[in-house]
């Protein structure tokens, strides 16, 4: 075996090992002068180095056992068509290398090579959570939209879970432009399932990839987000959090891209609306800057001018549902449909009121847009746009 594939199944062992504590094996690294290095110390050599960090208990761990393991997994995922990008190798994202707690290397799968889809156009992390309203899913897709007609094009990163996410990888696939979805689980496994077919689409597109620095077999478990939302954060020039609650994934992935002073952007919405309490204290705390005009949100993230027509997807499903209704019917049920949404809560009597219908024919248009999915109404009559699927 060649050095340089030595030092890549090293570097693959390490990233096992220090997956969680990834300064540590990059101290390591450094300390002996690359990770083959490391594992020709193994035994006291590499216990003193680790001593200096209180991290002792890894040292069993750098074995040749280890190395061998490593070894395997690389050439079982090669003939999967994935590889294993190390930290310093072209095709390793910049903008995470250049992160104070970068992993060692990431397991990569997609049709084009990694320093074709990394480190050629600027990176835009979209999170959000993942019981996403109406309200977050059609400011996701304009979004994105708006970024398509960037006269510089970025690459979208998300983190393929349920919502804002994959929400905005669907989004950036119709638009034209790359994604990259860092996943919390092995490169071999694609979680949620009902997002499998989106992961596949993405590592069968040119420009876009799965990346996960998790070893093969790793499952979704809770602890495993944080350090994915590291990963997302780490790689994006500016992270933008469509909609999120005070506590969640999308909050941590916005923090941690302060914390590595990057850009950081929010949707602002209604201060009583619990899935945007976590961007309006974002914005409050002046950790994210407010996002209103999106012409201006591509020229704060220096991707020149936006030619922008955005479609309005709450619009187009309704119309799209509606069709078969004559012109007027249609007219009437597009006007109540969008009071909801723009006065979320809005009770029953109080939408006849504002626009001079009988009860009857409020009661009769709310019941056909609660039952075709569009909006929901409470038990005191209040309606609200219903929440993204």
């Amino acid at each position: 075996m060649e050095n340089i594939n030595e030092e890549r199944v090293c570097l693959c062992a390490l990233n096992r090992i220090f997956g969680f504590e990834p300064k540590t094996g990059a101290a390591l690294v450094e300390t002996f002068g690359g990770a083959v290095e490391v594992f020709r110390h193994a035994g006291k050599d590499v216990h003193d180095a680790l001593a200096a960090y209180s991290r002792t208990r890894y040292a069993p761990e750098i074995s040749w056992e280890s190395y061998e393991s490593a070894a395997m997994e690389l050439e079982r995922l090669q003939a999967e068509g994935c590889t294993f990008i190390c930290l310093g190798e072209p095709g390793y994202p910049s903008l995470l290398a250049e992160c104070s707690d970068p992993p060692l290397g990431l397991y990569y799968k997609g049709v084009s090579p990694p320093e074709e889809v990394f480190n050629v156009r600027p990176h835009v992390a979209i999170v959000g959570t993942r019981s996403m309203s109406y309200y977050g899913k059609d400011w996701c897709r304009m979004i994105v939209e708006a970024l398509s007609k960037a006269t510089v094009k970025p690459l979208i990163i998300s983190g393929l879970a349920i919502g804002i996410d994959i929400t905005a990888h669907k989004a950036a696939l119709d638009c034209g432009l790359p994604t990259v979805a860092v996943m919390a689980t092995g490169i071999d496994g694609l979680y949620p399932s009902r997002n499998k077919s989106t992961g596949q689409t993405i590592s069968k597109t040119e420009g876009c990839a799965l990346v996960s620095d998790y070893p093969p077999g790793t499952e979704a478990v809770r602890i495993n987000f944080l350090r994915r939302n590291r990963i997302i954060a780490g790689m994006s020039k500016a992270t933008i959090l469509v909609e999120s609650k005070v506590k969640g994934g999308g909050m941590m992935t916005a923090r941690l891209a302060s914390s590595y002073d990057r850009d950081v952007f929010a949707i602002p919405g209604r201060m009583d609306d619990i899935l945007s309490q976590g961007c309006n204290l974002l914005i409050r705390e002046n950790v994210a800057a407010p996002v209103g005009d999106l012409s201006d949100l591509v020229t704060k993230l220096g991707l020149g001018s936006s030619d922008i027509h955005i479609k309005d997807g709450f619009r187009d499903s309704i119309e799209s549902c509606y069709s078969d209704l004559p012109e007027k019917d249609l007219a009437d049920v597009m006007k109540l449909a969008m009071t909801v949404r723009k006065r979320r809560g809005i009770g029953m009597d109080d939408i006849c009121t504002l626009l001079g219908w009988s009860y009857s024919k409020v009661s009769r248009i709310v019941t056909s847009l609660e039952c075709d999915g569009f909006i929901s109404v409470d038990l005191l009559q209040h309606c609200s746009p219903r929440m993204g699927k």
